[in-house]
């Protein structure tokens, strides 16, 4: 017989049937008197393995409508510079984009930055959701250069990646890229970019690309949901140098 809490026991067979598919994504778990009555336990015993699951990502409780098992993260890699459609299909997903809006708009202070050039420049802007398998993952605000970013926006940008565009077709090779992440709240245009409640906890990535010389060609704001994706990479220790 086994030795495990009966709450962990209960937590075990609920999860086996998250993984094995029994209880697929956006799957109503039973409710708590349907696990008392299958697993002849207490209600306590029940909340303490539901409990487990929330903490485990493995379900998520929604007041009022009860608990429902979570969409799995993806896990995206920052090792090397991709674009969405990239790490979407090296993930086994169908990647797709919907453009919300592309235009002529003067550089702010820290699109100019990025851009390297002076504020109030005119350069491109465009608004996409990108979505994985159907589901919106981010939004995108792109800015390019005018004379490059006006070429970009000719194509049909809801088929064909910017990253693409740029290296094949425009002559202009990715080299590397500045990233920085933070955790931020979803304004009121990503919000409902996502179909999330504004305020809906993101992932802010900034990224900067130069191609060669060194000259910044793209500047992007990707509003990544929280609740679907996660990044990792791996860190190399620097060797110690002698006194």
């Amino acid at each position: 017989m086994s030795r495990l809490p009966l709450y962990e026991r209960v937590e075990s067979v609920l999860a086996g049937d998250i993984a094995d598919g029994s209880l697929p994504p956006k799957t109503q778990l039973p409710s708590e008197d349907g696990l008392v009555e299958r697993f002849k336990v207490s209600r306590t015993t029940v909340r303490k393995a539901i409990q487990n699951l929330v903490e485990r990502g493995l379900v998520e409780v929604r007041r009022g409508k009860g608990t429902f098992v979570t969409q799995p993260k993806i896990t995206q890699e920052l090792t090397e510079l991709t674009g969405f459609v990239e790490d979407m299909r090296a993930l086994g997903r169908t990647p797709t984009a919907r453009l919300l809006d592309k235009r002529i708009v003067a550089a702010d202070e820290t699109v100019a930055h990025h851009l390297a050039l002076a504020p109030g420049t005119l350069v491109v802007r465009l608004w996409r959701v990108r979505l994985a398998d159907g589901v919106a993952m981010s939004f995108d605000e792109t800015y390019l250069p005018r004379d490059l970013g006006e070429r970009v926006a000719e194509n049909d940008l809801e088929t064909e990646p910017v990253f693409a565009l740029l290296e094949d077709k425009y002559d202009t090779p990715l080299v590397e890229a500045e990233y920085k992440l933070e955790a931020a709240a979803a304004n009121p245009v990503a919000a409902e970019a996502l179909h999330v409640p504004a305020g809906s906890p993101i992932l802010l990535i900034e990224r900067t690309s130069y191609t060669s010389g060194n000259r910044p060609v793209d500047y992007e704001r990707l509003h990544y949901r929280g609740d679907l994706i996660r990044f990792v990479t791996r860190l190399a220790r620097r060797p110690k140098t002698s006194p």
